[in-house]
C-alpha cells in the first residue's frame, strides 16, 4: 500500500502527463493502481463503491425465505433443492445448503424478537378459556373460567358443532353465568372461514353468542401458548381422570367419573393461584352475566314418523317398536349417540329408547305390547262334516288331530271316519276318555284308540308325581356291634349253633 506522500506524487505526476501508463512510469507503479488513486480522489477521497455481482441464489432467495417461514424453519435443504432447480437455481447443492442455513438463521431472530411474551393478567368474569381433546374413541371437552381457575370436564363421541355448543352451555349452567369472552383455538366446528387472518364464525355459533351475551374470541393460527391454560386441562385430565379410570363402558358412566373428578380437583387448593377454585368462583360469579330465561336447543330437529299397525316406526331401512296406545299417532325419531329415541310430539316426553340396528333388523321392546310375544298357535278349523263331527267332542278331539298331524300320520282322514264309527259304539264320554289317554300316551292312530277302548276302564290312569311319601318305622330291639364280631376274646371259643365240634 502506497503512503499518503506517494499518492500524492502519483496524483501529480497524472496531472501532468494525463495518462495513467505515463504517470505509472514517473512514479514506478502499475497503471491499475494511478486508475484507482485517481478514481478514489475524483470521489472525494473515498473509495468507489463496488457494484453488486449477481449470484446463481438470486432467483430463488424468495422462495427459499417463504418456505422457511411457512414451515417454521423446519424444512430441509435437501427437501427444498428439488424445488429451486424447477425454479431455475443452477449451482451447487452445497451453496444452496448455505442460502437455506442462513435463511433459517435469520428467520429464527426475527422469531425470537417477535415471540416476547408477558404473563397474561386475568379480569374477574372476563374469560373462559374452551378446548377439545381424545383419548381413543372418546373426545374430552375442557373449559377453564381464567381468573377462578374453575375446571369443566365432559365427554362426547363427537367434536361436531352442535354437541360443542352443548357442552358449552351445560358450563355456562354449571358456572351458573355467562363470561365477557370466549377464547377458542381455530377448532373447525365453530370456525366458518378465516379472510385476512381474521376468524369468522359459523352462524349458529354467532347467534347462540348473542343468546348467552357473550364475545367469541379466538387464538392465533399454530400458537398454542396463547391458551395454555386449557391446553394444561387437558393433559391433566388425560393423565389423571381417563387413563386411571379407563376404559369407560359409555358415555354415562364417563361423564358420571367426570363430574366426580371436577368436583374433586375444584375443591383443592390450586397451585398457581394458592386458592381453591369452588370458593374463587363464588365471588367471580357476582361478575358474570345472568342466564337467559330461555335455553337454546341443539341438534337437528326429530323427523316425524308414523307408528304402523304393528306398533312399530321405521328409520334407516329398520323396524323400532312403540307403545300400543300409540298406532295411528305421529311421533318424533332422533339419533343421539347410537341409540334412537321416540318422542310424543304432543308432550315432548321420550316414549321409547333403543339401540340402532342394522338396515333389516328390528328392535321390539315387550313393554310395547304388553308382555313377552306369546308362543304361535294354529287352532284346528274343521272343515268338512266329518272334521266338524269330531271337534264337537272338545278340546280332548282337537289335541288329538293337532298331535297326529305332527307326528305325520298321512291317514288321520280315514282315522276320522273310523273314530265316528267308534263314537256311536261306545259313546261321547267313553271316547273323550280314550283319545285324553291316547293323548296322553302319544298314541295318534284310530287302531291305537281302538285298543284303549278295548282295555277298558280298569287300566291304570297315568298322573302327576305327588310328594315324598314319608312313613314312620316301628322301634325293634338293637345288638351291639361286639356281638356280630368273627373272634372272641383270648382263652375263649367262638363258635355259632351250626358248628359241631369234632372230638
Amino acid at each position: 500500500m502506497l503512503s499518503a506522500r506517494e499518492n500524492m506524487d502519483v496524483i501529480a505526476a497524472y496531472q501532468e502527463v494525463g495518462t495513467y501508463r505515463g504517470a505509472a512510469e514517473m512514479c514506478g507503479v502499475n497503471h491499475k493502481t494511478v486508475k484507482r488513486i485517481i478514481e478514489r480522489a475524483a470521489a472525494g477521497g473515498k473509495p468507489p463503491v463496488r457494484k453488486e455481482r449477481s449470484r446463481n441464489l438470486d432467483v430463488v432467495t424468495e422462495l427459499v425465505t417463504e418456505k422457511v417461514k411457512a414451515t417454521r424453519g423446519k424444512i430441509s435443504a435437501k427437501r427444498l433443492l428439488p424445488a429451486a432447480k424447477a425454479a431455475g437455481y443452477e449451482g451447487s447443492a452445497r451453496n444452496f445448503r448455505r442460502l437455506v442455513a442462513q435463511a433459517k438463521k435469520t428467520w429464527r431472530a426475527t422469531e425470537k424478537q417477535q415471540g416476547r411474551r408477558r404473563p397474561a393478567v386475568w379480569v374477574p368474569g372476563d374469560m373462559l378459556v374452551i378446548d377439545w381433546g381424545s383419548e381413543g374413541p372418546l373426545h374430552v371437552f375442557c373449559a377453564v373460567l381464567a381468573w377462578s381457575r374453575y375446571r369443566f370436564v365432559r365427554f362426547a363421541a363427537n367434536e361436531r358443532s352442535e354437541t360443542t355448543l352443548a357442552m358449552l352451555a351445560e358450563c355456562f349452567e354449571e358456572l351458573g353465568g355467562v363470561p365477557k369472552a370466549v377464547l377458542a383455538d381455530r377448532m373447525g366446528c365453530l370456525k366458518g372461514g378465516v379472510v385476512a387472518n381474521k376468524v369468522v364464525p359459523t352462524s349458529d355459533y354467532v347467534r347462540f353468542a348473542s343468546h348467552y351475551g357473550f364475545r367469541p374470541d379466538w387464538c392465533e393460527a399454530a400458537d398454542p401458548e396463547s391458551k395454555g391454560i386449557v391446553e394444561n386441562l387437558v393433559g391433566y385430565a388425560k393423565r389423571d381422570l381417563i387413563v386411571p379410570q379407563a376404559p369407560f363402558t359409555d358415555l354415562h358412566a364417563a361423564n358420571v367419573a367426570a363430574r366426580q373428578w371436577g368436583a374433586e380437583v375444584n375443591g383443592v387448593t390450586h397451585s398457581e393461584i394458592c386458592a381453591i377454585p369452588t370458593a374463587r368462583l363464588e365471588s367471580e360469579r357476582e361478575l358474570l352475566r345472568e342466564l337467559p330465561s330461555l335455553r337454546p336447543s341443539f341438534g337437528k330437529a326429530p323427523e316425524l314418523r308414523k307408528v304402523d299397525r304393528l306398533s312399530c316406526v321405521r328409520f334407516g331401512s329398520a323396524r323400532y317398536s312403540a307403545p300400543n296406545t300409540l298406532i295411528g299417532a305421529k311421533v318424533g325419531v332422533m339419533e343421539d349417540d347410537g341409540r334412537l329415541l321416540l318422542i310424543n310430539t304432543s308432550t315432548g316426553e321420550v316414549v321409547a329408547d333403543h339401540e340402532l340396528v342394522a338396515p333389516g333388523e328390528a328392535s321390539i321392546l315387550d313393554d310395547h305390547y304388553g308382555g313377552p310375544r306369546p308362543a304361535p298357535k294354529r287352532p284346528v278349523r274343521a272343515k268338512t262334516e266329518t272334521e266338524k263331527e269330531f271337534c264337537q267332542l272338545g278340546p280332548a278331539a282337537e289335541r288329538f288331530i293337532a298331535g297326529s298331524a305332527a307326528s305325520g300320520n298321512t291317514r288321520l282322514a280315514g282315522d276320522l271316519v273310523e273314530l265316528a264309527a267308534l263314537r256311536a259304539a261306545h259313546g261321547d264320554a267313553v271316547l273323550v276318555a280314550a283319545l285324553e289317554r291316547a293323548v296322553a300316551f302319544r298314541r295318534w292312530r284310530a287302531e291305537d284308540v281302538r285298543s284303549i277302548l278295548a282295555a277298558g276302564a280298569g287300566t291304570q290312569q297315568p298322573r302327576e308325581a305327588g310328594d315324598a311319601l314319608i312313613i314312620e318305622l316301628p322301634n325293634v330291639p338293637t345288638r351291639a356291634l361286639a356281638d356280630y364280631a368273627v373272634f372272641s376274646a383270648p382263652g375263649t371259643q367262638n363258635t355259632t349253633d351250626d358248628e359241631q365240634v369234632v372230638s
